[in-house]
């Protein structure tokens, strides 16, 4: 479905992505962990074309991305939640739902019905100013937002970042229950214990490169990994 070959990004000067390649199988669960500094967000980032590639491929569906502008890569079904989650604050949450539409021009109900029954909590919330959520709540609205797109591959930046461990396991469980609803998720995580957990394929990313990959699982195993994003000693 997505398809990386020998992705290469630059920063003034500095190569941030060093040639990296990796897959995302349609309708998996697919995570790169990594420090701050790895590279991981500068990936996510020149997938949606956020972040100009310096080299490489980039194919989703066989179709190269590389040079298209966001919109028409959001037109071909990916959507990302950026770190932060980055609601509009002075917005109702019914209104930053809408917003994830503005590429539509159908009849939005069923949807927006949907994405209150993965989130009870904001439909409670509906005509609540965005700004003055929890950060728990703020996080559901943002994937909320993006799925009013409907994606077919949702990449997530840091989705637990900042929040309380309960609250972080209910952001994972509704990123399970919309994979098994179809749509094929692309997540980047310092919380590498809860990614790996529910990744069918998990990438190291280092400095810029991948210095390890396998099944989320058998990376969660690793003692390498453990020792440097499990905080176990080998």
């Amino acid at each position: 479905m997505l398809t990386i070959k020998d992705l290469r990004v630059n920063y003034g000067g500095i190569e941030a992505v060093k040639g990296i390649s990796f897959t995302v199988p349609d309708k998996s669960i697919v995570t790169l962990i990594g420090a701050n500094g790895a590279g991981k967000s500068t990936t996510l980032r020149s997938i949606t074309g956020l972040v100009k590639a310096s080299g490489g491929s980039i194919q989703f569906d066989g179709a190269e991305l590389l040079g298209l502008d966001t919109p028409d890569i959001v037109k071909r079904g990916i959507t990302l939640v950026p770190e932060g989650r980055r609601v509009f604050p002075d917005m109702t949450v019914i209104e930053n739902i809408r917003i994830g539409a503005y590429l539509r021009n159908d009849d939005l109900e069923s949807d927006i019905e949907w994405v209150y029954s993965l989130f009870p909590r904001l439909r409670e919330r509906s005509w609540q100013l965005a700004g003055t959520l929890s950060g728990g709540e703020q996080q559901m609205l943002a994937v909320a937002r993006a799925l009013m797109n409907h994606p077919r591959l949702l990449m997530m930046d840091e989705p637990s970042l900042g929040l309380a461990p309960l609250i972080v396991q209910d952001i994972f469980s509704i990123i399970q229950e919309i994979n098994k609803q179809g749509v094929t998720i692309l997540l980047i995580e310092q919380n590498a214990n809860m990614a790996l957990r529910i990744a069918d394929q998990g990438y190291v990313l280092e400095t810029g490169q991948i210095s390890l990959s396998g099944p989320g699982k058998e990376l969660l195993a690793d003692e390498s990994v453990k020792a440097a994003y499990l905080g176990k000693k080998k």
